[in-house]
């Protein structure tokens, strides 16, 4: 059932049944040579690997916090599934650069029932943002982009969704801050087509500091006492005098006070870099298996210095001098990713994530060290042949590479 319902999510599914249906030749199967543009033509609507957007709409979700509605000005958005993201790009004070944002909306955004059941493809996409005071990118996002302006991203990419075969239908969330975007996507989906029933149960632990940052605090609030599929539990870590929800961290007591039975429930976890570490020490502790855990890994640590292995003796604005074969030297600070280092300086490179799960911006190590923290999806084959994630990598000494 809810695989069927997943297939009639994507829009273009009936139309590119039709076409390759045209395009079989009988008794010899697909007809490359005269699929030509159309072949191409689809793989672009469906999987783009550019799209231009412009702002329709500006949405004040908390006092920190901005939702950024786009719609696409060079052909229709494309499908995706709830819980992938798009990455950004900008330009900041000359530096060109990106960053991946999830996509909070769901692929039935701005459609009416009608439209849902006749298949039509979304004609909306939502970011939402949070402000990162000593961040580059989201200040920008919030403070300078305005209505009807436009930028380039990527489309839809990552695998944070929900696998009806491999996670079954009781579903764990635990998300911290603006972790809860992804989440948000997944249960408008579920949840968010008027009295449809969905065979999902999902429990939502959503941690925040105040209850000022709770995003989406309402709606959630609105559609738990609407669907029993849906439970929503938020958790304040620093709760005002007189608050009378439940305070405390995303930890063990937490989850096993709230959620109760563990067995058989699959687990997404999403928050700041500081939230993995007691999130998933307390699954292993409560005997999930790692099987069952599914986490979104939201760019870099905010601080490096703080990873395990980091060494104590190198400080987070060293500099180094990078050798970039084909090009001129540049400097690189210890502290922040070699990717940042070389957008400073104009060098673009492939880029998706920024997290080091796409491999996208893989980068060849000719000489020198690099660290890089733990749950770098590096595969095994680029480590023997010295490759590694610009996004995620962090000069130890003076480098030389190959982009």
């Amino acid at each position: 059932m809810e695989i069927l319902h997943w297939i009639q999510d994507i829009g273009e599914y009936a139309r590119v049944s039709r076409t390759r249906k045209a395009l079989r030749q009988p008794g010899h199967g697909f007809n490359h040579a005269a699929a030509g543009d159309t072949t191409r033509q689809i793989v672009e609507r469906l999987h783009p690997a550019r799209m231009r957007l412009r702002v329709t709409e500006i949405i004040q979700q908390t006092p920190s916090t901005k939702t950024l509605r786009f719609e696409r000005i060079d052909g229709p958005l494309p499908p995706f599934r709830p819980g992938q993201y798009i990455n950004l790009f900008v330009d900041v004070d000359g530096v060109l650069t990106s960053r991946p944002y999830s996509i909070s909306s769901a692929p039935h955004l701005s459609r009416t029932p009608e439209e849902t059941a006749a298949q039509q493809e979304p004609d909306a996409l939502d970011l939402t943002i949070r402000d990162k005071p000593d961040g580059f990118v989201a200040p920008y996002l919030l403070n300078e982009v305005q209505v009807g302006d436009e930028l380039e991203t990527t489309g839809p990419a990552g695998s944070f969704y929900h696998e009806p075969l491999i996670d079954g239908e009781e579903l764990v969330f635990l998300a911290g801050g603006s972790g809860i975007t992804p989440f948000m996507s997944i249960i408008r989906d579920a949840f968010g087509r008027g009295e449809a029933a969905s065979p999902l149960r999902i429990h939502l632990l959503y941690g925040s500091r105040v209850p000022d940052d709770v995003i989406f605090g309402a709606e959630l609030t609105a559609l738990a006492e609407k669907h029993p599929g849906l439970h929503y539990s938020p958790i304040i870590s620093e709760p005002p005098p007189g608050y009378e929800g439940l305070t405390g961290f995303l930890d063990t007591r937490a989850i096993r006070e709230q959620v109760g039975d563990l067995s058989g429930k699959t687990f997404y976890v999403c928050g700041p870099s500081v939230m993995y570490g007691f999130c998933l020490e307390s699954l292993t502790e409560l005997g999930v298996p790692e099987y069952k855990i599914k986490r979104e890994l939201y760019g870099p640590p905010d601080d490096v210095t703080r990873e395990p292995g980091w060494p104590e003796t190198l400080g987070a604005g060293t500099l180094f001098e990078v050798e970039i074969e084909g090009r001129e030297p540049i400097r690189a600070v210890a502290g922040e990713p070699l990717l940042n280092s070389l957008e400073r300086y104009g060098i673009v490179v492939p880029v998706i994530c920024r997290a080091g799960e796409c491999s996208a911006c893989r980068t060849r190590l000719l000489s020198g060290r690099v660290f890089q923290p733990a749950g770098t999806g590096l595969r095994e084959s680029d480590r023997e042949h010295g490759y590694i994630h610009a996004c995620v990598s962090y000069p130890l000494e003076d480098l030389r590479i190959r982009i």
